[in-house]
């Protein structure tokens, strides 16, 4: 009995130094096949504060979006508030409530008809705009109040915001004021605001309100009241100067509201209507949405290179949006390096930790990627189809240096920065030759183009696609015509997509035969006809695991290869790195019911 327990032993650990060599040579064997690419290779060498990740993840759920704005703005000027609307608030309850904002707020609240019917048709018609708001100002709020308490203006003021944008920085007007607080062009510009090609600081949200708190200030020492303050940031001071003189001199805004222009009328009872609903929201069922992010989870850091969106949210391993979001006064989606000036991106506090524990890798990588990133764009020069041509014999601007012009002809889903990148010139120039005061291009028109050696792409003229399929077929090397599509992702809204790609909400549905604006998750949308696709070459540093190999083979019909996981992946980042795959097509593939994966793990992914 002994000898047989002995045997069992020595069986027992003979077949555990098996396994433990076959898992040794196992893990070698993965090992062998992982390879990097250099933007994993960078990361991999990354120090991780620990301690500042443990702040809450902050996922994007839903990206600011215009849709509030407009609808917002819609309703203030054409709001009628002498028009009764039918929803439950009894009107004696509403006046006590209005008399306890009252005693707390230096605003004069008093109540009366015209008040209640705007509060009672943003009840009825804007519920669920005000419950992502609320989300919002979880975000904003704080900014503001601290700029506020600076300058010793009412706190109640951060839901003119409200009004004024939706809480979107990037909303413009149809007359060009921009952001939280919406300035004019030449208001920003007096109070110092920068604005540029690269830059608009009336979309920072710190700056920007900054200088909103300097002017209510300023009013309110004119004025001696904030109504009246109000009015003038709407109208202007010298229309409610007027209106004051109409009134026989009166300086209550209940006074004079007949005599102020008719958006103006409506712009305060808007303004008190806003803070009421956020003061008793739970009361008539109002439930924010989660917050995307808070501000007190964020903090700022210096950049000292110029670097793309992109390339943070690569290495940082975070949404490209949320990036936007926390950043909206970067207009082209870059942080510039001007000499002697100092630009600062906000990121959530843990992102912060690791951008600053590596930065000598960033900025290496950084180098790296611009590098290769203006090489493949002059191959694409080099190597894009030939067409003719006609230049028309017209004598040359004297606005302009002398040299040759080439014309090119802008199509659907062009933009300045891609017509740039084609003739490898800079967008200021062409805004020069062509005396375009925007950024703004009308399909149709024909660019004028400087160059002292003709370009090889003539885009205006039409591309035979059976030219361009036996130049693919006879060297390789050469870049495909393609169509460009885009999958649907959370947050994203047919404006955002057509913004995103310098075309239209009308193009994209055209070219995707939609018959509304709504759009699901996981939907590929066409972006754009016989786009050109630059193939990248391989090298050692750049294999099989990196994005920009799958990109390559993703041109055949199908294609499929196999992911190994590494340590820190999450689905969500592996279904990043391949164009228009989701968790749930990698689930699929891999019969994964949950999200649970693990260091080593094969994972099969589908073109």
């Amino acid at each position: 009995m002994i000898v047989k327990k002995i045997s069992l032993v020595v069986t027992a650990l003979f077949s555990m130094s098996m396994f433990a060599q076959e898992s040794a040579e196992f893990s070698r064997e993965i090992k062998q096949d992982i390879k990097l690419s250099y933007l994993d290779s960078i990361k991999s060498t990354f120090k991780r504060d620990h301690l500042a990740s443990k702040v809450d993840s902050l996922w994007m759920n839903e990206l600011v979006s215009l849709d509030i704005y407009d609808d917002l703005t819609k309703d203030i000027q054409t709001i009628n508030k002498d028009v009764t609307v039918d929803e439950e608030l009894p009107t004696e309850l509403l006046k006590e409530r209005l008399a306890l904002m009252n005693q707390k707020s230096p605003f004069e609240i008093e109540y009366n008809q015209g008040l209640e019917n705007v509060i009672k048709s943003f009840l009825k018609n804007r519920k669920k705009s005000f419950s992502r708001l609320m989300s919002l100002s979880e975000y904003y709020f704080p900014i503001f109040e601290d700029a506020f308490a600076k300058q010793n203006v009412p706190l109640e003021i951060k839901y003119l915001a409200v009004v004024e944008s939706a809480l979107n920085p990037k909303a413009v007007s149809r007359m060009g004021a921009t952001g939280l607080w919406q300035f004019m062009y030449g208001t920003g510009k007096q109070y110092a605001l920068k604005i540029d090609s690269y830059i608009d600081e009336r979309s920072d949200p710190l700056k920007a309100t900054a200088a909103a708190s300097e002017y209510m200030s300023k009013m309110f020492n004119i004025f001696g009241d904030w109504e009246l303050v109000l009015a003038s940031y709407n109208s202007g001071p010298g229309n409610v100067t007027k209106a004051i003189r109409r009134s026989g001199g009166k300086t209550k805004y209940w006074d004079i509201r007949n005599y102020l222009p008719k958006e103006t009328q409506g712009y305060v009872p808007a303004f008190l209507a806003t803070m009421y609903l956020f003061e008793y929201h739970k009361e008539h069922g109002i439930n924010p949405e989660r917050a995307v992010v808070k501000n007190f989870e964020t903090d700022t850091v210096c950049v000292k290179n110029q670097m793309s969106f992109k390339q943070i949210a690569d290495l940082l391993d975070m949404p490209q949006s949320q990036i936007k979001l926390l950043n909206p006064s970067y207009k082209m989606e870059v942080v510039p390096f001007y000499q002697g000036e100092q630009h600062f991106i906000r990121l959530p506090k843990d992102k912060v930790a690791t951008f600053v524990s590596n930065e000598e890798q960033i900025y290496a990588y950084v180098k790296h990627d611009t590098e290769f990133r203006s090489t493949s764009s002059r191959l694409a020069v080099k190597y894009a189809p030939k067409a003719r041509v006609t230049k028309p014999a017209v004598a040359k601007p004297a606005a302009v240096d002398n040299g040759d012009f080439e014309f090119y002809k802008v199509r659907k889903g062009d933009n300045l920065g891609a017509i740039a990148a084609k003739y490898d010139v800079s967008i200021s120039e062409l805004k020069k030759w062509n005396n375009l005061k925007t950024n703004a291009v009308v399909i149709g028109r024909s660019l004028k183009i400087k160059s002292d050696e003709p370009s090889s792409i003539k885009a205006n003229a039409a591309i035979d696609k059976k030219e361009e399929a036996i130049a693919s077929a006879d060297d390789k090397d050469k870049p495909t015509a393609v169509d460009i599509d885009y999958v649907v992702v959370a947050g994203d809204n047919l404006g955002s997509i057509a913004k995103k790609f310098g075309t239209t909400i009308a193009e994209l549905k055209e070219l995707n035969n939609l018959t509304s604006n709504n759009i699901g998750l996981g939907k590929t949308l066409i972006i754009s006809k016989a786009a050109i696709v630059i193939e990248e070459p391989t090298s050692t540093a750049i294999a099989s695991n990196s994005v920009d190999t799958f990109k390559k083979k993703a041109t055949s019909k199908s294609v499929s290869e196999d992911y190994y996981v590494k340590k820190g992946d999450s689905l969500y980042s592996i279904s990043k790195k391949y164009p228009g795959v989701t968790i749930s097509d990698i689930k699929k593939w891999n019969g994964i019911k949950d999200e649970d994966i693990k260091p080593g793990m094969k994972l099969k992914i589908n073109g």
